[in-house]
């Protein structure tokens, strides 16, 4: 049977890739096809690599192996963090620090100063220090939590890592590659999948599928805890067997060791002797001292409750004074009260009487703005109506001029027209009549070029003629 199913898989939408523009080529045979330009993995594939990564990290824990979770992106921090918590596994989820692997030495001294800080802390010894000092050592304490929480308690180098997108935690495949540490990693389109060695082709980005193959390999992890269980509860019953049939008799000290061991032995339980009863000596010492301090502060107790019983006599006297002194000072205020009740209450019926009348006033004059807003309403209305009026009067004046100007236009097109004809007529005229007399003329020219005799006056009267 699957460790998952294909549809859960669908669901968690671990088949969507990256756009087609930012793929691997790398990644190019766990694909299966493109849609919409974007990248759909093979989930059959997926489902193989996953069953395959599941039984290498059950057998790992099984066989006393760690796991350590990485993921540092926002979407996977959560889920990690919480898996990881669940099956008692180491985790990263903050900040992947440089040589973390490489340099694990180092990074476990940073966990052990961090646990020193905290028996500090927890014993009190930041009370005896400045409050300066100890806020740095909490800012420290702080800050270490934070970077080298979820793996303070790896003691060792881990067995496996399991990564949570390659490409963002760079760093840790690079040092696990160097250390020669199996990676199991979630791998996308955009990832290099030839630095893990076992590629779990999905969707490295959606929250919902993180979930998924996270707790997949968290289910592993608590198989193979369950599994090394069983192998310890199998192997104890036959210990007990195998020590139940060895020889229980015991050799003494004697048969053992030779004169000369004896002899240290003996002269080591005689100065541990010498040694016990001088702590004896001072522990009763001690509790001579500790039963004299005692006395003493029972009798400064004594004394101090003596005291204290003097002061609150003393404040009980002082006490009673003060109440003697409140009680005449209320008398006189009793006596001065009676004598200028009178006034008082006179100058309260005033008071009485000016708050009516001007309660009245501020009615008139309330009423008194009511009616001027309202005729101020009426003014309002009339004029408006006015000039409504005045611009209904004055729309139909526009039109009026509108009308006429549009008669005088026709008018003076029509005028302009007449003009027009009558100065083409007469303009025609006038040049016949010109070209006639320059035609007269010319022929005059030419005869009085022929004849020069003067003219007779038949040609001086046809002339005047023409």
């Amino acid at each position: 049977m699957a460790i998952v199913s294909m549809k859960a898989l669908l669901e968690s939408g671990v088949h969507f890739g990256h756009r087609t523009h930012k793929w691997n080529p790398a990644m190019k045979s766990y694909i299966f096809t493109e849609r919409n330009s974007i990248h759909i993995i093979d989930l059959q594939q997926t489902v193989k690599a996953l069953e395959e990564a599941y039984n290498l990290v059950r057998d790992s824990v099984a066989e006393g192996g760690t796991v350590l979770f990485v993921g540092t992106k926002r979407q996977a921090q959560e889920t990690i963090q919480d898996e990881a918590i669940r099956v008692g596994m180491p985790y990263v989820t903050t900040r992947w620090l440089g040589g973390m692997l490489t340099n694990w030495s180092t990074i476990r001294q940073r966990v052990s100063e961090l646990e020193e800080l905290e028996r500090m802390r927890d014993r009190g010894d930041f009370e005896r220090i400045t409050k300066k000092e100890a806020l740095n050592l909490s800012r420290r304490i702080e800050r270490l939590e934070y970077l080298l929480g979820g793996i303070r308690y790896m003691t060792k180098l881990p067995d496996l890592l399991f990564v949570v997108d390659v490409r963002r935690e760079e760093t840790a495949i690079h040092e696990a590659n160097l250390l020669n540490i199996p990676i199991v990693a979630m791998v996308d389109t955009n990832c290099d999948p030839r630095k893990v060695d076992y590629v779990i082709p999905s969707n490295d980005d959606a929250i919902r599928a993180i979930k998924l193959l996270v707790n997949k390999i968290a289910e592993a992890v608590v198989e193979g805890q369950e599994l090394r269980k069983d192998d310890e509860e199998e192997i104890a019953p036959v210990t007990e067997v195998v020590m139940a049939g060895i020889d229980e008799t015991e050799l003494t000290d004697e048969d053992l060791l030779g004169a000369a061991t004896l002899a240290k032995i003996s002269a080591g339980r005689v100065a541990e002797a010498e040694e016990r009863s001088a702590e004896a000596e001072l522990a009763a010492a001690g509790e001579a001292v500790v039963e004299e301090v005692t006395d003493e502060e029972t009798e400064l107790e004594a004394a101090g409750e003596a005291v204290l019983e003097e002061i609150a006599v003393e404040e009980a006297e002082l006490e009673a004074e003060g109440e003697a002194v409140l009680e005449e000072i209320a008398d006189e205020e009793v006596a001065l009260e009676t004598e200028t009740g009178v006034d008082v209450e006179e100058v309260a019926d005033e008071e009485a009487e000016l708050e009516a009348a001007g309660e009245v006033v501020l009615e008139e004059i309330a009423v008194e703005e009511a009616e001027l807003e309202a005729a101020g309403e009426a003014v309002l209305e009339e004029i408006a109506i006015e000039e409504a009026e005045v611009e209904a009067a004055g729309e139909v004046v526009v039109e009026e001029v509108a009308l006429e100007e549009a008669e005088l236009e026709e008018e003076e097109e029509a005028l302009i027209e007449e003009v027009a004809d009558e100065e083409d007529t007469p303009t025609t005229v006038l040049d016949e009549i010109e070209l006639e007399a320059e035609a007269e003329e010319d022929e005059a020219a030419a005869e009085e070029s022929e004849d020069t005799t003067p003219q007779g006056d038949e040609e001086i009267e046809l002339e005047d003629e023409n």
